[in-house]
């Protein structure tokens, strides 16, 4: 049961990121390549005026469905990231680190180049990746506990280098015009999302966040320790593969449709412990808003930025999650 004081905080929370998500998604309908329409979208969205039905098309035929991906995708990868940093207590933990998306990566490749459709056929193959990829990390560093913080991290660098080798590897096999789109989207492509796909992911993806939602407080159990955890009542074993198993499956479904888009579970995260504490009844609903609203901006900014055309939203991303995983780094060193 949630005290009234949680309850309280985390409505005002999500209130307010509600409110940054709304802005995001507005400003990712009413911008883009093709130029500024703010006021087309508020006509638009309060039925008033004439309205251009190419302008329409590219608003809600094309943009809208790439924001609610964008906003998927980035509440997917953020909640991902907690859920990591809070089973390894380690602010530097997240998928993409840790080899979970390349896994993913390797498996979708293999699914593309086999001839599967997007779903279920990419799904399951990237599903499969990331699994495998799970359990050679969890090989590499047993020992006294299933999670031992500083070998899984490591081990999942190890990992996530060979499949990046992998990688490059099937791609040098192929020689057909697969090969340029395969490269666009490893670099995170949401250019290509449509209301199908939006249909699927959020098929897909809620049950996981209702999930690790009502899991939430384990979480929080789970960060005193593995012996305090089970005084309290908590099967270890159980929930921590549960989370891993339901964290990948929901990384492995956002890699098979929109690619690689790294450090997204890296810096919502932090910045919204920072702000909120590390109460994970608060946190994971707050990456799940927070996070979208990010991703959301950062796919605005790869379609504005560049003069003509648009660049990979993984490249955003990137950008802004390196540097932070470097001040990080050699803040947990100090």
């Amino acid at each position: 049961m949630k005290s009234p004081f949680i309850l309280k905080r985390l409505l005002i929370v999500s209130f307010f990121l509600a409110l940054l998500l709304f802005v995001a998604v507005f400003l990712g309908l009413a911008m883009g390549s093709a130029g500024s329409e703010i006021k087309a979208v508020l006509r638009s969205l309060l039925k008033q005026g004439n309205s251009d039905s190419l302008l329409e098309t590219v608003i809600w035929g094309i943009r809208f469905p790439r924001v609610l991906t964008a906003t998927l995708v980035g509440a997917t990868l953020s909640l991902g990231g907690l859920v990591f940093q809070a089973l390894l207590r380690n602010p530097l933990a997240e998928p993409y680190i840790l080899g979970i998306s390349g896994g993913s990566a390797v498996g979708a490749i293999i699914g593309i180049l086999m001839g599967f459709a997007r779903f279920p056929g990419v799904s399951l193959t990237a599903f499969a990746g990331s699994m495998a990829t799970l359990l050679l990390i969890l090989a590499l560093s047993t020992g006294k506990s299933i999670l031992k913080k500083d070998s899984l991290l490591l081990s999942g660098v190890m990992v996530n280098a060979f499949c990046s080798a992998v990688i490059m590897f099937l791609i040098s096999l192929t020689q057909d015009s697969r090969l340029h789109n395969i490269i666009f989207w490893l670099m995170g492509d949401l250019s290509m999302a449509d209301m199908g796909q939006v249909r699927i992911l959020l098929v897909m993806l809620l049950p996981c966040f209702v999930l690790l939602f009502f899991l939430s407080h384990r979480m929080n159990l789970l960060l005193l320790g593995k012996e305090m955890a089970l005084t309290m009542g908590v099967n270890v074993k159980v929930v921590t593969v549960t989370l891993l198993v339901v964290t990948s499956f929901m990384v492995s479904i956002t890699v098979s449709h929109c690619g690689l888009l790294g450090f997204v579970g890296l810096v919502m995260p932090h910045l919204l412990r920072l702000l909120l504490g590390p109460d994970h009844r608060v946190l994971v609903p707050a990456c799940l808003i927070g996070g979208g609203a990010y991703m959301v901006f950062c796919d605005l900014l790869a379609r504005v930025l560049p003069r003509q055309g648009e660049m990979p939203g993984g490249v955003i991303t990137a950008m802004i999650g390196a540097p932070l995983f470097i001040f990080l780094l050699k803040r947990s060193k100090r």
